[in-house]
């Protein structure tokens, strides 16, 4: 018996990634959210023997690199979710898609199988649903 394809499409921004799988009649909708910190003016004050930039862009890096981890581990969370799919359509308004499409690469196996990686504003989950449905009825 041949095995039923199993294609997965999401729209992904930094805080939120929504994945719409269609797996024959049945459709599954997951949110994975990033927790990631958000980037924040550091509120720091005057030093008396310093600047208060030199510590601002220091605090900034900081926060960056934490944040480069926190990503990280968002996209390894997602990626995990779409190994055993047979397409994968990446949609999303920013670079959140591009950083994940470079961590689907490290995955021979898995690049392959990517079918789009496409700039999509925010819509709703039915939007979603319909634009995957579409999506992959376009590819058979």
């Amino acid at each position: 018996m041949k095995a039923m394809k199993k294609n997965t499409a999401l729209w992904i921004d930094h805080k939120t990634a929504v994945l719409v799988t269609i797996e024959g009649d049945h459709t599954r909708v997951q949110h994975v959210e990033s927790n990631a910190e958000s980037h924040l003016k550091p509120s720091g004050g005057w030093k008396a023997d310093g600047t208060v930039v030199a510590q601002a862009v220091a605090n900034e890096h900081t926060a960056d690199e934490r944040r480069k981890h926190q990503y990280h581990t968002y996209y390894q969370k997602v990626v995990e979710l779409l190994v055993d799919s047979t397409d994968i359509a990446l949609f999303g308004p920013g670079e959140a898609k591009i950083e994940l499409a470079k961590e689907i690469e490290k995955n021979k196996e898995m690049h392959k199988k990517v079918r789009a990686v496409e700039t999509c504003e925010r819509m709703t989950e039915k939007q979603l649903i319909a634009k995957v449905n579409a999506f992959f009825s376009e590819k058979k």
